[in-house]
Formats: C-alpha cells, structure tokens, sequence
C-alpha cells in the first residue's frame, strides 16, 4: 500500500489511482456553430433519478470546452464492447463524424447509431470544477439496447464480465 498527497509531484501517481475506478466510455455529442461535435468521455455519471439528471466534465484544455460546456443541448452515447474504434474517432486528432451515418435528434443534436445506451439532455447547469466543468444535463430521453459495456480502467479498454 502506497500512501502519498496528490501534489504536483505525485499527479502520475494520483492519476492512476483514479485509474483503478472502472469507467464506462462515452460520445458526448453537440451542435454547434463550427457544426456537428463530438469528444470520448469518461467523466459521466447519474446524479438524480427525480429529475433525470446526469453529469459530465469537459477538461479546460479542450480547445473545444466552452462549446461543450455552453451547449444549451447534447446527447452522451454509451459505447458497447467492441466500439472502441468509435471511441477512437471522437478523441483529439479523431475521424469525428467522418463516414458515419448520423441522424439529429429533436434538439438537432448528433445521434450516433447503433451504441448501447443514450441519453438525450437539455443542460440544467455548468458549474466551475479545477480544469474541468461539471455540465449538469436534465435527460429528456433515452434510447437503450443490449450488450455490454465498454470499459476503460488502468490504462486498458476492456468489457464488463458479469458475474
């Protein structure tokens, strides 16, 4: 067991502790003036079952952030295992929308097709948090399917393996 204040000094330490957390792996979608945008997330979670809230977190140093953090609508995509490639697409220097058949949704946000889970929101609120901001969205709908998910922890993309 290692014990040790997450400093400056110790941020590689303190951020693989934080990988030892299983995350699922998101796209969180947005319409925008520079047009349809999308960004692979980790940092999503519920946060009220009444009323449907979620949150995630964009970082600070995205030069997209204020586009994503001020979107007034977005749609966060839950990908299943085995799309990691489409995670792939969505991160910094990604294919985005490339080749992909997007529909919109009634908001004209982005849908991706074909993911396990997702959830349509109106943004209820952004709130400052260090090098990120929570983006608080109220869940308008959801469209689920089956599988498993794609899960990322340690460094390493895997699947959940119910036991």
């Amino acid at each position: 067991m290692t014990v040790f204040a997450p400093d400056h000094a110790h941020a590689r330490e303190f951020r693989d502790a934080l990988g030892s957390f299983a995350t699922g792996v998101t796209v969180v979608t947005i319409a925008s003036p520079r047009g349809p945008q999308g960004l692979t997330a980790n940092s999503f979670a519920s946060l009220s079952l009444a009323p449907p809230l979620v949150l995630w977190s964009p970082g600070k140093f995205s030069r997209r952030h204020d586009l994503f953090a001020e979107a007034g609508h977005f749609s966060v995509h839950v990908l299943a295992d085995g799309q990691k490639s489409l995670a792939d697409r969505f991160t910094r220097g990604g294919d985005q929308f490339a080749g992909l058949e997007v529909t919109r949704s009634p908001e004209e946000v982005p849908v991706i097709p074909g993911v396990l889970t997702r959830f349509d929101c109106a943004r209820e609120a952004a709130h400052d948090a260090g090098d990120h901001t929570l983006v608080i969205g109220r869940v308008l709908r959801v469209e689920t399917g089956e599988g498993a998910p794609l899960v990322f922890a340690q460094g390493q993309w895997g699947r959940h393996l119910p036991g």
